[in-house]
């Protein structure tokens, strides 16, 4: 694509974002969008938010399940950028106001104590690089037009991130199976998705070693600090005003928010 294009769908997508507002998927404008493409039309959405002051504070895996893959003919994840702006915590309010057309994921969150920078990075460096995980909620959120999303769209649309919450207990990662541990998703007190860390891309941290690699082809590296929202146990959960919703992820604890 020319460099004009990619900078016209870029801002495009941040007025969206900052308006509340949907625009028509980017794949049914008759252009010859590439992945590639759709991450450099994502880098230039981020650089918009980045000049009005936001920062990076980590990163997001998504299209981590073989369901959300078929449904969108891809065999790879994607990545987005967390940013500050991004960050609710364990309990508090979000304001539909801020949000567009949004949905509910139950994920594990790394947080990261050394830098990983691929290639070359394995599960075992993953362990080692990481201070600890919690349950956290990604608010997935799109600003294309009724979630008609291909994944040009959603990569373009910086993974179709919204905002997202950590659950307020950090849980050393060598204490819990998190292939194994069980994830479940209430809403209004009611049980609507269960789920397991296997369901993302096998083990969470085969995820991570995913992003670490496929950032580091690209001259990226994940930093110490880092928050990493690792993917999907589970399908997503629309919301609306008034809703509560709870996750609870076996050894690692949970997460809870609300919508006013």
């Amino acid at each position: 694509m020319e460099q004009a294009q990619i900078t016209q769908l870029g801002d495009e997508l941040y007025e969206a974002l900052s308006t509340g507002k949907t625009v028509a998927p980017l794949t049914s404008r008759g252009l010859d969008i590439t992945i590639e493409d759709a991450y450099h039309i994502q880098q230039q959405m981020l650089s918009r938010r980045i000049q009005n002051g936001e920062k990076v504070v980590g990163k997001k895996i998504g299209v981590t399940s073989k369901a959300v893959m078929n449904m969108l003919g891809v065999h790879q994840p994607d990545f987005g950028w967390l940013l500050d702006g991004m960050v609710y915590n364990e309990g508090e309010s979000i304001e539909m106001s801020t949000l567009i057309q949004p949905k509910a994921e139950g994920e594990i969150a790394f947080l990261l104590k050394k830098d990983l920078q691929g290639p070359g990075v394995t599960a075992a460096d993953v362990l080692a690089a990481t201070e600890g995980v919690m349950a956290c909620f990604e608010i997935v959120d799109s600003r294309i037009q009724d979630w008609k999303i291909k994944i040009q769209d959603t990569v373009a649309d910086n993974a179709s991130c919204g905002v997202f919450v950590l659950g307020d207990q950090l849980v050393d990662i060598s204490k819990v199976d998190l292939g194994l541990c069980g994830m479940v998703l209430e809403k209004n007190g009611e049980i609507v998705v269960t789920g397991a860390g296997a369901a993302t891309m096998g083990h969470p941290v085969n995820a991570m070693v995913w992003l670490a690699n496929t950032l580091g082809k690209l001259g990226i590296a994940l930093k110490a600090g880092d928050i990493v929202l690792s993917g999907a146990m589970g399908a997503m959960v629309p919301v609306q005003k008034g809703d509560n919703l709870r996750v609870t992820i076996g050894g690692i604890g949970g997460c809870s928010v609300r919508f006013v």
